[in-house]
């Protein structure tokens, strides 16, 4: 039945996608003993990492469009057979060009990974379960980040780098084929019915409800999700590359508060992912989906006001020495600072930290829920692959552009233009949210 089958598949998929993770910092976890034999000063290092993301914004990209075209079980294993072996050629060099080279390639080859994932879960999963199973499937990085330099310093304890790289992506190889052997495109490929009806076949084999790129790329909804995702992922990116700078160099907090700041900021994220989708799936199940407007618009746009709202407080609130402490406060915060051996204001920048990610994490998981499961069956990677590049957009703007208001002015102001940004963009799509969001050619009688 299809419940033994979609465990086996979700399982593989987990599994596998823990892997590319993994060894797409497999370069982080091993630099502290690479360094030591490989001498790499700090531009070399740039050179290396920054190859790697800009193969994987342009390949995600790449292969969102690809896992339309392609069979997904075959490009998720392909790529993982790919960043598996590179590991291994990585774990036998010694120049800095080789290494930007391999790790450009391991960029190209990570792509290949989530766009067959997100395909693969709408052909198995109900729409009322689609959300859900995306932000379980997606703490898959969570898992292999957290656990990652735990492995790797443990590894270094019985073997140097080259062999932990070596064994990493041997590691691989060998998962790439069970991937290839677990995954099932979709139900009728082991003798199930589809959940999602095939469309109906025209002249000469074609699709007569198959939408074309033109038609998904004139959908407005496409770009009303795009530039919401380009927000929301570039102010996530501001608070979580520059809030811990913003706290210790303009708000006079210390380091220990300032990385505690960063965990409390994921852990609410993970929180935040899977409560979206979930929550998200409960409203899809009570009302279904339909031409205008979309369930999970509510808690989108309720994470969103989170977002600003925690922005506001964390820039207003958040100073140098203790703020004047109401009655209220203490009474609050004073038992629970107590228990956790805390101050109640750094108690209050660790519940802003995963407020904020929270509200951040969850947006972020929705739209390329939104995304996929709004476009036609035909195009979903594709429209995932278009809206996740846009947030790779917000994701540069929260750089560069970001840090230059901060040195011309100051972190609070850069901050402050990210919020107002941010309000500004919930606002708007609250207006929007129940313009037509099915996107590409609908039928004439449903039109």
């Amino acid at each position: 039945g299809y419940g033994a089958y979609r465990l086996v598949i979700f399982g593989a998929m987990y599994g596998g996608y823990s892997l590319y993770y993994f060894n797409r910092k497999t370069f982080s976890f091993v630099l502290p003993a690479l360094v030591e034999e490989v001498a790499l000063d700090k531009d070399a290092l740039g050179l290396i990492t920054s190859s790697q993301s800009a193969a994987y914004a342009i390949s995600k990209f790449i292969s969102g469009v690809l896992s339309d075209q392609l069979s997904a079980r075959w490009l998720f294993s392909s790529g993982l057979l790919l960043v598996g072996i590179v590991n291994v050629l990585f774990s036998w060099s010694s120049t800095v060009a080789v290494f930007a080279g391999l790790w450009f390639l391991n960029g190209l080859a990570q792509g290949l990974g989530w766009p067959p994932c997100g395909k693969v879960l709408r052909k198995w999963f109900e729409p009322s379960q689609f959300g859900t199973w995306w932000a379980v499937l997606s703490t898959s990085m969570n898992l292999a980040g957290g656990l990652g330099p735990i492995v790797a310093a443990l590894m270094a304890l019985s073997y140097d780098w080259r062999t932990t790289l070596a064994l990493s992506g041997s590691v691989c190889v060998v998962a790439s084929f069970l991937c290839l052997l677990l995954i099932k495109n979709e139900p009728s490929d082991v003798g199930l019915p589809n959940i999602e009806p095939g469309p109906k076949k025209g002249k000469k084999g074609s699709s007569s409800d198959d939408s074309t790129l033109a038609e998904l790329l004139l959908s407005p909804y496409l770009w009303v999700l795009s530039t919401g995702y380009l927000v929301v992922f570039g102010v996530k990116t501001c608070c979580t590359d520059w809030g811990q700078l913003f706290l210790i160099q303009e708000r006079g907090q210390s380091t220990l508060v300032g990385s505690s700041y960063m965990s409390a900021l994921e852990v609410g994220g993970l929180v935040g992912s899977i409560a979206a989708g979930y929550l998200s799936d409960r409203a899809v199940a009570r009302v279904g989906l339909s031409q205008y407007g979309n369930p999970r618009h509510v808690l989108l746009l309720s994470m969103m006001a989170g977002m600003s709202a925690s922005m506001y407080l964390f820039r207003v609130t958040v100073t140098g020495s203790s703020p004047k402490e109401s009655g209220s406060w203490i009474l609050v915060f004073h038992p629970l600072a107590i228990l956790v051996g805390l101050t109640e204001h750094e108690l209050w920048i660790l519940i802003l930290g995963a407020v904020f990610g929270f509200c951040s994490y969850g947006p972020i998981a929705l739209f390329g829920v939104i995304a996929n499961e709004s476009a036609p069956s035909n195009l979903c990677g594709t429209s995932h692959a278009i809206v996740a590049l846009m947030a790779n957009v917000g994701g540069f703007l929260a750089g560069l552009p970001f840090s230059t208001i901060a040195k011309h002015y100051s972190w609070g102001t850069a901050f402050w233009v990210a919020e107002m940004t941010c309000s500004a963009s919930t606002v708007a799509f609250f207006f929007l949210r129940n313009i037509r969001t099915k996107m590409g050619r609908v039928p004439k009688k449903v039109d």
